[in-house]
């Protein structure tokens, strides 16, 4: 996958997404899936409380809610990867994990992809730095997976086109002045009736017929 050139056009499609907006796409993704999370524990803990009459707390930082706690954000961020290539946070970013040929990650990569994402953290941030000098804004874990993350959408022609529609309506004029695309119909003509023409009495001629004239 060559790197995009920034003047090959208005779209961001396709583009590397930089580290900003990953980062930002990161931050809203811990945020929402924590809030997930602690309501599900605090949704286990009501339903347990009643069921054997003893107050259960799941918020005390024990060893079995840490790790319940790792494999929730592992199934978070490697479903949606594997699902549609993207997070939450992503979408609300316009960002998408692809092939470094830029096509649809593989579910199996998308999975080895989360599982190698702590990485990142384990390098002392080595990893998530990496995407400052590689040419593919690759990082640690997408060098290992063979992955990458650009942008999904076209927000600057998007932004474009909404700001030419006032131009484009007072170069027309106003907007019932706009001329319509299609041209009216035209109205049916009923078809014409066939006139039957009257029928000619004909003036039938009876012949008497006498018979032999007596004596």
């Amino acid at each position: 996958m060559s790197a995009p050139s920034p003047a090959s056009g208005e779209s961001l499609w396709g583009h590397y997404a930089g580290s900003v907006s990953r980062l930002l796409a990161f931050v809203v993704d811990l945020a929402l899936s924590i809030v997930v999370y602690e309501l599900a524990l605090a949704a286990i803990s009501y339903i347990a409380e009643i069921v054997t009459g003893h107050r259960v707390n799941l918020h005390n930082g024990s060893l079995f809610v840490l790790v319940i706690f790792i494999l929730w954000e592992f199934v978070y961020f490697g479903g949606a990867w594997a699902s549609s290539g993207r997070t939450p946070g992503m979408a609300l970013l316009g960002l998408c994990v692809v092939r470094t040929d830029g096509a649809v990650l593989e579910s199996r990569k998308a999975w080895l992809r989360a599982l190698t994402f702590p990485l990142g953290f384990l390098t002392l941030g080595v990893g998530f730095i990496w995407i400052l000098v590689d040419r593919e804004r690759r990082a640690v874990y997408d060098l290992i997976v063979g992955s990458t993350v650009v942008y999904a959408w076209d927000a600057r022609v998007g932004r474009l086109k909404f700001l030419s529609r006032p131009a484009e309506l007072g170069m027309r004029g106003s907007p019932s002045a706009v001329q319509p695309l299609t041209p009216p119909a035209q109205p049916l003509t009923p078809p014409a009736q066939q006139v039957t023409p009257p029928v000619e009495l004909t003036e039938i001629t009876v012949i008497e017929m006498s018979g032999p004239e007596s004596g």
